[in-house]
């Protein structure tokens, strides 16, 4: 930073200085006076109107610099000093004085001749100089890599400070073990692998287990993004390249680290650039710098992707990246593991409960759990907490899996009840079918952008899903708008996102999984993803008319059985629908032990922060009619 600011106050030092230069030059030709011709100087000393005279020899003529009786400066200039002039000035009374004319220095001359071309030249460079990025190495420096060194000695994270990963860890422990003894495997005619691929969703850990393994290595760790190869100049991402693995070779053994290769490792021939095109010339000189003729001994080429689909085969051969490290996202252990490392950093109350945290944070990334984290300390520094407490977990929790709540919304009270009976029909029906995931939370506080949320958590971590789970979740996404039209005798748009869930799931049972006897098990969904150049231009199907027609009328048949079953389960259980909007509305949010009463008959229990009536100030609540639901408003 400081030889940043550095070279910008040298460069406005020199403009600064080239422009007082040829200002001061230009400037003495206005600041003498008025110029006029020598006859009519000479007419001014015989009318007796000058008062003094400075005249100037030298450079092959006299200046002449002269005050007026009013006090104005006039100039002329004479080719050589007339003797005449001399007697004509004694004889007006004109007091004058001869001196030699200043001449500018040679080196003056050649700013002020030259000065305007070099500045010009010197911001020209400077900014192809920042266009470029070329602060190291000099203002052509385009082709330099723009790795970034750690040493051994700046480089602390280690195997210690990753958790949720141990698989992917055990794959990778070797390379450090190649990196500190090459030679216990060279012996027996081993070859270490040039290059790992680590594979995972975003936020897994990968560029933090690639930090570990140079860490644990002790050697120097360049890192360095896809992206930065790709410049607008074509040749410039070879370029540094083939200086990336030079200054690699010359740190051997070490370790290069490229995050989101798949902007630079791209399916050749995925654009319509042609064979020319930059990000192919920067993909080849990788492939043949990872393989080629030379031999990089000792240096270990680790890459980061959540897109392995999309990437060149020639990158994922053997000799290329030897070697697929999976990251995927942690199970209920890891979690806990991940959770301990960063409950280190903040203080924390003797109630926290790590292995509780990871039971109700399934499908969590690393990167999810470190700002789980971060917002329960901000929950309790907000309350003025000392320590981060239990409860400052759940409101983080609450905020990152629905979303933030938008307390000051203004909801009429019409459509808070039509939300309560809403997020009721959704617990009832996951709350009666078998295989459904245990109803952890409702609320109709608006949170992000829905109005209510019903919040299912697994009681475990789950891998696949059987027929009879999805056919009760399609059951469980339709609870909400049938309690709506039993109930509210009314249709709202808040199903909307529930009948699109509900639908892609009834599809991708027919379509994908062959959960249908009458189409079998066969996949009709051949090429539905997103579309990619290298591969496909445009989105094709491989059914015919007759074929999409069945698909349709399986799918028909999932969502109208599925729909036929929540509502019975809703109708006969109206007592419990009522019970439940009621206890929404009078408290907003009520949890798994609330709606455990709730179906047991029993009268709910008030929630462990609520405040009763008496302790609070008073305010219009819904009236309730006879049977316990609330009434009309």
């Amino acid at each position: 930073m400081n030889n940043q600011w550095f070279s910008k106050i040298a460069v406005w030092l020199v403009v600064a200085l080239v422009l007082f230069t040829v200002f001061k030059q230009f400037d003495r030709a206005t600041t003498g006076g008025s110029q006029i011709g020598y006859s009519d100087f000479l007419e001014e000393v015989r009318a007796k109107r000058i008062k003094s005279v400075t005249l100037q020899e030298g450079g092959g003529g006299t200046e002449i610099i002269a005050v007026t009786t009013d006090d104005k400066r006039i100039r002329s200039t004479a080719t050589y000093l007339d003797r005449g002039l001399v007697g004509d000035l004694i004889n007006s009374g004109v007091k004058f004085d001869v001196k030699p004319r200043e001449e500018p220095s040679l080196l003056m001359s050649l700013l002020v001749s030259w000065g305007p071309m070099l500045l010009l030249i010197g911001v020209w460079i400077y900014f192809m100089r920042q266009m470029q990025g070329g602060g190291k190495g000099g203002a052509f420096s385009f082709g330099k890599s723009k790795a970034r060194m750690l040493d051994e000695n700046n480089n602390n994270i280690t195997f210690a400070d990753v958790a949720g990963c141990d698989e992917a860890k055990e794959e990778v422990k070797e390379l450090v073990d190649f990196l500190r003894d090459p030679q216990k495997f060279q012996k027996l005619g081993g070859r270490i692998p040039r290059g790992v691929l680590m594979v995972g969703p975003p936020g897994t850990g990968k560029t933090l287990l690639a930090k570990s393994i140079a860490g644990e290595a002790k050697v120097p760790f360049f890192t360095i993004s896809g992206s930065d190869f790709v410049e607008m100049f074509v040749g410039v991402g070879a370029a540094r390249v083939r200086d990336m693995f030079e200054q690699a070779k010359k740190n051997a053994p070490c370790i290069i680290f490229i995050d989101e290769i798949d902007a630079v490792g791209r399916h050749r021939g995925a654009g319509l650039g042609g064979g020319n095109d930059e990000r192919e010339q920067t993909l080849n000189q990788m492939l043949v710098e990872m393989d080629g003729f030379e031999t990089n001994l000792g240096v270990i080429v680790i890459a980061a992707t959540n897109r392995p689909d999309i990437l060149d085969p020639a990158l994922l051969r053997p000799g290329r990246f030897d070697r697929q490290v999976y990251v995927t996202l942690p199970d209920v252990r890891g979690r806990e593991q991940i959770l301990n490392v960063h409950i280190r950093k903040v203080p924390v109350s003797q109630d926290i409960r790590a292995d509780i945290l990871a039971r109700g944070t399934p499908g969590f990334s690393g990167a999810d759990l470190a700002n789980l984290v971060n917002e329960a300390a901000l929950f309790a520094a907000r309350r003025n907490g000392r320590v981060v407490e239990m409860q400052d977990f759940e409101k983080a929790k609450d905020k990152i899996m629905m979303g933030p709540e938008r307390k000051s919304m203004v909801m009429p009270e019409e459509e808070r009840k039509n939300t309560a009976y809403h997020e009721a029909g959704h617990a009832l029906v996951a709350r009666l079918l078998p295989k459904t995931d245990p109803v952890h939370k409702v609320t109709i506080i608006p949170r992000g952008r829905a109005l209510g949320v019903t919040m299912q958590l697994p009681e475990g971590d789950r891998y696949s899903m059987d027929k009879t789970r999805m056919l009760d979740t399609i059951s469980v996404l339709f609870g909400g708008r049938i309690a709506e039209e039993v109930f509210m005798n009314q249709m709202t748009t808040g199903a909307s996102n529930d009948f699109e869930r509900a639908t892609a799931i009834a599809r991708d049972m027919v379509t994908r999984y062959g959960m249908t006897d009458e189409l079998g098990p066969m996949v009709y969904a051949d090429n539905e993803g997103e579309v990619f150049l290298g591969r496909s231009i445009t989105k094709t199907t491989n059914m015919s008319e007759e074929t999409m027609q069945k698909v349709d009328k399986q799918i028909r048949k999932i969502i109208d059985e599925q729909y036929a079953t929540a509502r019975k389960l809703i109708e006969d259980n109206q007592d419990k629908m009522h019970a439940m909007a009621k206890a929404l509305l009078e408290w907003e949010t009520i949890d798994s032990e609330q709606i455990e009463d709730i179906m047991q008959g029993r009268e709910p229990r008030p929630p462990k922060d609520w405040t009763p009536p008496s302790n609070r100030p008073s305010g219009p609540k819904p009236p309730i009619s006879a049977d316990g639901a609330p009434a009309a408003v």
